[in-house]
């Protein structure tokens, strides 16, 4: 088998004419980062809807800013991982997925206390 080339780091097969899977696994993984993305974008609004209301005081101002803050963290990384998927042979990215997730739990939790307001 052929040395890779210095320019496919992250794809090593690029340059060696190493076979790789056909398959659409990088396509269907970028289309769930975009779906989670959706959804917790969703939940981000919904979160903001009591900072809006007439009588709202600093803690609804200050859990749709924490709310905000965790949906724009949200979807940075997954633009970021569907951009990496698009463009690189997907590698693993155990930070950015536990970052994700944490941020998914954070983002559940401050809606589910809208609720319970």
């Amino acid at each position: 088998m052929a040395e890779p080339c210095g320019l496919h780091t992250r794809d090593p097969g690029a340059c060696a004419r190493v076979p790789r899977d056909p398959g659409a696994s990088a396509p269907r993984t970028r289309l769930a980062w975009r779906r989670t993305g959706l959804s917790a974008s969703a939940v981000a609004l919904l979160t903001l809807r009591p900072a809006f209301a007439p009588g709202a005081g600093p803690a609804e101002w200050l859990l749709a800013a924490a709310a905000m803050t965790a949906w724009a963290a949200i979807v940075a990384i997954a633009l970021h991982r569907g951009r990496d998927l698009r463009t690189r042979f997907p590698g693993p990215a155990p930070r950015s997925i536990r970052a994700y997730a944490v941020l998914i739990v954070v983002l559940a939790v401050l809606g589910g206390w809208v609720v319970m307001l």
